[in-house]
């Protein structure tokens, strides 16, 4: 692949990572005015925030088989319009098991474009190039970030919240139109049986475990409705191990865990992104109700965070090539953790230039940490392989940011359950320093990787060097 080659597909596809990014952050911005209308409370929300990344864990799976059955080509468009469908249910949504059931809608469109665009670039892009392509892909899904809370709050603070939803339908259309003319048309549709009941465990083993802790602790349910569909999902997802094993053509191969770089690279992700899944939720509710700023002044904030991620994903490739996979990940996960666990000493006094200051330099450091981690996962993996290895490593990580927002959303239920009244800065500043905990113990995962991980994915100029250096 040539290297406009490189950058001109990533753009394209990326097209869906903006739409989809740019709505989840605006919706964070907004919650309390969503609420509000909805007559919930903002932290009831969650179940939104829950329900579509449920979603997202149910339909993955089957992006990798879509993808080969139908052509990457046509389910990337037909994803993006599904997404454009559910984004206006959600603009029309009038309580709060509505709103969850348009965010649903959206999860299954979202299932289908992230993966499927990431399998098209997989495909096409030689592996030493990979971490470039991937870069090139993110950098206009951090737009979505980028704007996302400036735009959200400035929507739901001068006009309605229902608007930020409706701003999907113009970029759905052009992105429709973009993939229907530079996505490949050469692909060969495969006519392969879909593993359903490995869909059906999977599907239900991750929706009942993620959905069964959101609910564990929420308003108005018995803790032991959401203890007893945790327990169900993991026994489901006990069968589907079992059913895999035995199976010629599982909808996810799990003996891709065999590779060692590729299992430590999904489990340390994992982890690590249970801390970056909370991240959204808290900071704009802690700002909003513990700091009493508003949903645009909120949006000015937390927006710096991805300033600091697209900056660095201009520099990602020659931090991997000179220090080498292992180390960056295990000093970058402890560094980041460190950052995430700042956000808990935030008070309504703290200077703001402070504030922007340690958030700059956290989303300079997750993106770091995301961009090595994705290339990992794939660095081992043969070409046939990847439209399985695609919606593992994807289930894995919404999976992990579902469990994330979930985590965060219990922390302050079980808070507010123990004093009584609203929620208190000091709920946010134990949620933060909790989740900061979790993702830093990826560390202990990253210790591990061999001292070669990655150097398939080093570019040739980084190999020379490395070449001279041992001589």
């Amino acid at each position: 692949m040539k290297k406009t080659e490189i950058r001109i597909l990533p753009l394209v596809l990326a097209v869906a990572l903006f739409m989809e990014n740019m709505d989840a952050n605006v919706i964070t911005t907004s919650l309390p005015a969503i609420a509000a209308d909805l007559h919930t409370s903002p932290v009831a929300l969650k179940l939104a925030m829950t329900s579509y990344l449920v979603s997202l864990s149910v339909f993955i799976p089957i992006s990798g088989w879509m993808a080969d059955r139908f052509t990457a080509r046509n389910v990337f468009r037909l994803a993006i319009a599904v997404f454009m469908v559910g984004s206006i249910l959600c603009a029309l949504s009038f309580s709060l098991t509505s709103f969850v059931m348009a965010r649903f809608l959206q999860g299954v469109g979202g299932a289908m474009m992230t993966p499927v665009g990431r399998l098209v670039l997989l495909r096409s892009t030689p592996k030493n190039e990979l971490v470039l392509a991937l870069s090139w892909l993110s950098i206009p899904a951090l737009v979505g970030p980028l704007l996302g809370p400036p735009i959200g709050g400035f929507i739901t603070t001068y006009t309605t919240w229902h608007w930020i939803f409706l701003i999907n339908v113009p970029i759905g259309i052009a992105g429709i139109i973009m993939a229907d003319i530079y996505l490949p048309r050469n692909e060969v549709a495969l006519k392969q049986r879909l593993d359903w009941l490995g869909f059906l465990l999977s599907g239900l083993s991750l929706s009942l475990f993620i959905f069964g802790l959101s609910l564990i602790s929420s308003p108005g349910l018995g803790a032991w409705i959401g203890l007893m569909m945790a327990a169900i999902g993991i026994i489901l997802g006990y069968l589907y191990v079992r059913h895999a094993r035995i199976t010629a053509h599982p909808l996810l191969d799990l003996k891709l865990f065999h590779d060692v770089v590729f299992r430590k690279s999904i489990v340390g992700g994992s982890i690590f992104r249970l801390g970056i899944g909370a991240m959204p939720f808290l900071l704009p509710l802690m700002l909003q109700l513990s700091f009493g700023l508003s949903p645009l002044q909120s949006g000015m904030i937390t927006f710096v965070g991805a300033i600091g991620s697209i900056c660095m994903k201009f520099g990602v490739n020659r931090f991997y090539n000179r220090y080498g996979f292992r180390s960056v990940l295990m000093i970058g996960s402890l560094v980041s953790a460190v950052f995430m666990a700042s956000n808990g000493f935030f008070t309504s006094s703290t200077p703001y230039w402070i504030i922007l200051l340690l958030l700059l330099i956290g989303g300079f450091l997750r993106s770091l940490l995301f961009s090595g981690v994705n290339a990992l996962s794939y660095g081992r993996i043969e070409p046939e392989k990847m439209s399985q290895a695609t919606p593992i490593s994807a289930v894995a990580q919404q999976a992990s940011l579902a469990l994330g927002v979930a985590l965060a959303g219990a922390i302050l239920e079980v808070c507010v359950a123990i004093h009584g009244g609203g929620v208190r800065l000091t709920d946010f500043q134990l949620a933060f320093f909790a989740v900061a905990i979790i993702s830093g113990l990826s560390f202990l995962d990253f210790k591990t990787l061999p001292l070669d991980a990655g150097d398939e994915l080093k570019g040739v100029r980084a190999k020379v060097i490395e070449a001279t250096k041992s001589e």
